[in-house]
């Protein structure tokens, strides 16, 4: 199959390439962006590993096209935090060991990212249904639930406080 010339907007960076239309987003991201923080695991959609963000939403780069993603703009977990910085999610994460081996924790982080800005006062059990799209066979979800409280309490501290 000929390859074709794609442009990836990456972490608000356009990235042009040459791929096979076939391509996946995941292995494009990985690959052609050198950004390896988006993980492969089931490669099916079913674990999550792969989240990263399309325009503020959850995407399975796994199931994605790169060829696909012209056009939007894709947010990686390398784009999480600022100057190196944790995010106040990641901060939490790591604060309350919501994390063991780290191989769910990217696509955990954008998923989450994307969900408390859209759910500022979760309870637990939309944590946990929100939650229940990454797999984690490492943790036993309870650090991370309780890690996603904290961050949650801490930006809308961050709201109040301006």
């Amino acid at each position: 199959m000929d390859k074709q010339s794609i442009t990836l907007t990456v972490n608000g960076r356009n990235i042009e390439f040459q791929a096979e239309p076939r391509k996946l987003l995941s292995d494009a991201l990985r690959e052609d962006c050198q950004l390896t923080g988006t993980h492969v695991g089931c490669e099916h959609g079913v674990c999550g590993a792969c989240t990263v963000l399309v325009d503020g939403r959850p995407a399975r780069a796994c199931l994605t096209y790169a060829i696909q993603m012209e056009g939007h703009e894709i947010s990686t977990i390398e784009s999480v935090g600022e100057h190196g910085a944790l995010s106040v999610l990641q901060q939490a994460m790591h604060e309350l060991h919501g994390l063991q081996c780290g191989f769910c924790t990217p696509g955990i982080v954008m998923t989450f990212e994307a969900f408390l800005k859209d759910h500022p006062e979760p309870t637990e059990e939309q944590i946990r249904d929100a939650l229940s799209g990454n797999l984690c066979r490492c943790t036993g979800y309870q650090n991370i639930v309780a890690a996603i409280q904290l961050a949650a309490q801490r930006m809308r501290q961050e709201t109040v406080d301006g």
